[in-house]
């Protein structure tokens, strides 16, 4: 059996970076995911996101969800529920604004631990992107640089606990989707799994792994590689125990970015007939996204091939 993809990310900086490369390129190309560890972020620090999470959710959140699950009448279902996932979740944006002053009920440590936190994953999201660039012969910065749309990128949190569930079988933690943005940094818990992604029409588990971040990639970077690199589905399955912590972190273009297969790629594009992904603001992606998540991504494609955008594109310049 396969063996999922773990990169170790101080191996770059040796000998082996060639290797390390080559791993990495096989993960985007097959995968559509892999698990960085020696990532640049101190073991000290996602310990205290962690700690911080957990007891939040325990004062601030648990007691909702219980409520929530008793009004729906969710622990005595008999059919698979198809409308809803048993998750308790808010969300902390950083850029372009952040809004992590304004969301309610986090102590204050929470909120400073949370913006080191997201600093020091926007870098790790940047350098991921870089590494991206170099195994595509893109100019270094070129992704970033197509992200950045004219007030710089999306980044934004989404802090998700999945308690344990009595019907796994029929309530999904998280329905079968695939992200819609771009580079997705995911701190997840090392004890409860659940995480799967879909690969060769099978659902596999991404292990829980103490310390480490799972990268997967979302659908904007389908688009930029023109299908070299995949978007690739994947699901939360509820537990019976144990709360399952998740904080998925989107680095995602600008709202107003213009996404398009970049133009070195199709040049080396050697079949004929190779079917081109559409060119389209994101912001419209995403409107597009909001009612179709749950759905095949290949219709939202072609969907936005119908209302292609007319914009004037000059050439990205990278440094």
């Amino acid at each position: 059996m396969e063996t999922f993809p773990v990169v170790n990310m101080e191996m770059l900086n040796t000998e082996k970076r060639a290797a390390t490369l080559e791993k990495i390129k096989d993960a985007c190309e097959n995968w559509g995911f892999f698990e960085v560890i020696n990532h640049g972020i101190s073991h000290e620090l996602l310990d205290t996101v962690e700690r911080f999470t957990k007891e939040h959710y325990k004062k601030c959140m648990e007691q909702g969800f219980k409520e929530m699950v008793a009004s729906k009448g969710l622990e005595a279902v008999q059919t698979e529920i198809n409308d809803l996932d048993w998750e308790s979740t808010f969300f902390l944006k950083h850029l372009p604004v952040s809004n992590i002053s304004e969301v309610p009920d986090l102590e204050d440590d929470y909120r400073k631990i949370m913006k080191g936190f997201a600093a020091k994953l926007e870098k790790l999201a940047e350098q991921l992107l870089d590494l991206l660039c170099e195994n595509l012969g893109l100019g270094q910065g070129y992704l970033k640089k197509v992200f950045y749309g004219s007030k710089g990128p999306t980044f934004g949190t989404k802090v998700s606990n999945y308690p344990p569930c009595p019907k796994p079988d029929l309530i999904k933690g998280l329905r079968a989707h695939t992200d819609a943005g771009g580079i997705i940094l995911l701190f997840q818990d090392d004890k409860v799994s659940g995480l799967q992604l879909l690969k060769d029409g099978k659902w596999i588990d991404v292990p829980p792994m103490r310390h480490s971040i799972v990268i997967n990639l979302g659908d904007q970077l389908e688009v930029i590689t023109n299908g070299k690199y995949k978007s690739v589905e994947h699901r939360v399955i509820a537990q019976t125990d144990g709360n399952r912590m998740s904080l998925a972190s989107f680095y995602n273009p600008g709202s107003d970015a213009v996404i398009y297969p970049a133009p070195e790629l199709l040049e080396k594009e050697e079949k004929k007939n190779t079917v081109i992904y559409p060119k389209f603001v994101f912001e419209d992606y995403m409107k597009l996204y909001a009612g179709l998540k749950f759905q095949a991504k290949e219709p939202r494609f072609e969907a936005m091939k119908t209302v292609e955008t007319a914009v004037n594109l000059g050439p990205i310049v990278t440094a």
